[in-house]
């Protein structure tokens, strides 16, 4: 009965929501569920997400672009599976979670952290920006349950279990092959016991970058629906990032949402790109006196911005409807309750049309004239992600009542 009246009271408050941002400048409400974070975000002035930086996604560019809610996302890199490896991923989330908290204290004028559904909502309504956070790679919590709750108390609302190469919560759909890692199989009991440990406190549970086999796991043990937080169609591009038709189907039959990620290698596969963004990179460390190409400390350097232009204009980029050819499969597919829409900014992103955030209005006129209405597209930008958000805190509450 509670639950029911929970679920009767988002659905009145949704509804209130949207007629009034149908009335104030006719925009859904626009959520992208994965968007990266730098490590000295917020600590350097060049990462200032207040003012204008180089980065893909900041608060200017969301304003400009009519983008109302982020995930930023806690990523670390896969490292050993030891003490010393567990604590340094520790550390490095650590300073993530840091980072956000400075860009919330900094600028509570425009942006708030969003903990619910009804947060969202409710900064919407009252003219602000939402930031909810993502965890991505579960290998940050140190192998320690614990850090579940306190990722919880630090507003975390999603837990993606793996990044690339396995880790002790499950196999990834891209194992280390230098470490001869297999992806045959799933979940270990420790990532049984972290998806159950995520379904009692009501954050979501994320499988994108999981294998197949892990997927389907958790799909046979998460009570609540489950996301893949930035994950497109195997169907259209054959990468084993992307879910195949078998999955997007078992997930929406479970009320899951795919949330279609506008990356370009999962988008367009273009391998000579791929060979020549490689070799750039490698180039750019070595003039830069370093053995490997880091993102924070060589990618914003004129050296690989100018080469990125070079590739750019010899081997085109994905376009902005190739990506809704990946949202509109998916909906043929699963169904429009089971789509929504990720830039994987700042980690990835690339697709000519939606660069940046500032071009976020491009995504909401393609899938206009694509044909979908004003509901669908409500649906596809955050509706559908905020019923499956409502649903794990339900469920999560059905539990605790049990167990009283």
């Amino acid at each position: 009965m509670i639950a029911r009246a929970a679920v009767a009271a988002f659905a009145a408050l949704l509804a209130s929501a949207c007629a009034t941002h149908r009335a104030r400048d006719g925009r859904p409400l626009t959520l992208d569920t994965h968007v990266d974070i730098p490590f000295a975000y917020m600590a350097e002035p060049r990462f200032d997400a207040g003012g204008d930086t180089p980065l893909k996604v900041d608060l200017g560019k969301m304003e400009r672009g009519g983008l109302d809610a982020v995930f930023l996302v806690v990523f670390v890199e896969q490292g050993p599976l030891d003490a010393e490896g567990y604590a340094h991923a520790v550390a490095q989330a650590g300073r993530k979670y840091a980072a956000i908290g400075r860009l919330l204290q900094r600028y509570p004028a425009r942006i708030r952290l969003a903990r619910t559904p009804e947060d969202i909502l409710a900064n919407r309504a009252h003219g602000l920006l939402s930031a909810a956070i993502g965890i991505e790679n579960a290998y940050s919590l140190g192998h320690d349950l614990a850090r579940i709750d306190a990722a919880w108390a630090g507003g975390a609302r999603y837990l993606g279990l793996v990044h690339v190469g396995n880790n002790d919560l499950c196999t990834s759909s891209l194992p280390d092959a230098e470490r001869h890692e297999s992806n045959e199989e799933g979940i270990s009991e420790f990532g049984r016991a972290a998806v159950a440990r995520a379904n009692a406190l009501g954050m979501m549970v994320d499988v994108s970058h999981a294998s197949d086999a892990c997927v389907r796991d958790v799909l046979a043990i998460s009570r609540a629906p489950i996301i893949a937080s930035h994950s497109s169609a195997r169907a259209l591009v054959d990468h084993a990032r992307n879910l195949p038709d078998e999955l997007l189907r078992a997930i929406a039959a479970r009320g899951g949402v795919i949330q279609a990620v506008a990356y370009r290698e999962f988008v367009k596969r273009d391998s000579a790109r791929e060979a020549a963004e490689k070799a750039l990179q490698k180039a750019v460390a070595a003039q830069a006196g370093d053995g490997e190409y880091d993102s924070e400390k060589h990618g914003f350097l004129p050296a690989y911005l100018e080469g990125m232009q070079r590739i750019d204009a010899r081997y085109p980029l994905a376009t902005l409807d190739m990506f809704l050819d990946h949202v509109q499969h998916v909906v043929r597919v699963a169904g429009i309750d089971h789509v929504g829409i990720a830039s994987d900014f700042d980690g990835g992103g690339g697709v000519d049309g939606w660069i940046d955030a500032a071009q976020t209005r491009n995504v909401t006129d393609g899938l206009r004239r694509r044909g979908y209405d004003d509901e669908a597209i409500r649906k596809i930008w955050s509706g559908n992600l905020l019923r499956v958000w409502q649903a794990a805190i339900d469920v999560a509450a059905r539990h605790e009542e049990v167990g009283r």
